[in-house]
């Protein structure tokens, strides 16, 4: 197992590189005066007349040959430089700070029923094949898998917030911001349930959590629906096989069969989807901050594209590309985890 770990870790660099390469090859369709943003590090320096850009685009070698680029990119990037965004009146690494938090909790608030209901009501569903909450779990997952994720999250904030008022948008509302930004409070994480914990502020908690119910709602039903439909299937498949039949000839109890002996089995395409899922969550925000208002990542990047800023796009981008590739060895590992004949290749 380590040794298979290992190995997988050794080549996530190269990964890496490949996914900053195809980033960068797809830069090279833009214009160098396109992609000076990338380069700069202040607002005043895009502001020059035309003769002011073309010396910069000299300066910086944005008409070298390619390779010569990257190798200067690739160092402005592992310093940290990700150049000016536009959009958010700020550097691109320091936006993604500024966002992230708020994006990053609204993930991982959304993981938790999508992998936990998905995978348990996947399996529910399998065991009752043909019953009543067969029945309810697959119209439950094929509506959500019919509905586009804008229009349920607009649907959920028209009922909940226009129709009674119980969760309103924002990420916070008036008070609690008054909290956190105030010099008592100490910002440990930008995660507000948590910097809330851990300043022993339940208002702030109970707020932000507020605040997070429908956008986590609305990002998690679509995933969810899809995991628990390929669970159910994969689940049926694996009470079928010879294994199972075995198992049960033997007299084991009915559920040390399904949970032992079909679940373990079922999991492992699963598992491969619920990674990329997870992954995908951070795109799925672009949609859902910008109808809740959730100032997070995904309202950074859907402004940038409105407005055309090259430099908060990349880095976005970038940020996809390595959290894909990071999610996908976690996925492998744990795959490897439920099936040892991984290990041997």
């Amino acid at each position: 197992m380590l040794t298979y770990v290992a190995r997988r870790l050794l080549l996530l660099p190269v990964v890496l590189l490949g996914v900053t390469v195809l980033i960068f090859l797809l830069m090279q369709l833009m214009s160098p005066y396109a992609r000076l943003a990338l380069y700069v590090s202040d607002a005043d320096q895009l502001k020059q007349g035309r003769e002011g850009l073309r010396e910069m685009v000299e300066l910086l070698g944005l008409d070298d040959p390619v390779w010569t680029q990257y190798s200067r990119w690739i160092g402005r990037v592992l310093h940290g430089d990700l150049g000016w965004a536009e959009s958010a009146r700020q550097p691109v690494a320091a936006a993604i700070r500024r966002y992230l938090p708020a994006s990053a909790e609204l993930a991982l608030f959304a993981v938790v029923p999508v992998i936990v209901f998905g995978i348990w009501l996947g399996k529910i569903a399998a065991v009752h094949q043909g019953r009543f909450v067969d029945h309810v779990t697959r119209v439950a997952a094929l509506l959500g898998w019919s509905i586009p994720g804008f229009a349920f999250a607009i649907l959920m904030l028209m009922t909940f917030y226009g129709g009674v008022s119980w969760f309103p948008p924002g990420r916070l509302g008036w008070a609690a911001t008054r909290i956190v930004t105030s010099d008592a409070f100490i910002n440990y994480t930008g995660l507000h349930t948590i910097d809330g914990l851990l300043n022993g502020n339940l208002t702030v908690v109970a707020d932000a959590l507020r605040h997070l119910v429908l956008p986590v709602i609305s990002l998690a039903y679509v995933s969810w629906a899809l995991l628990m439909r390929l669970m159910r299937s994969s689940m049926l498949e694996a009470l079928r096989q010879d294994y199972v039949v075995t198992a049960r000839s033997k007299g084991l109890p009915e559920r040390e069969v399904v949970d032992k002996h079909a679940q373990r089995n079922a999991l492992l395409p699963v598992t491969t989807v619920a990674g990329l899922m997870v992954a995908g969550l951070l795109n799925g925000v672009v949609v859902i901050e910008s109808v809740f208002n959730f100032r997070g990542l995904g309202m950074f990047a859907a402004e940038a594209a409105v407005s055309l800023d090259t430099a908060a796009i990349v880095g976005f981008t970038l940020l996809n590309g390595i959290l894909l590739v990071v999610t996908n060895l976690v996925v492998d590992v744990l795959y490897a985890r439920l099936d040892p004949r991984v290990r041997l290749r």
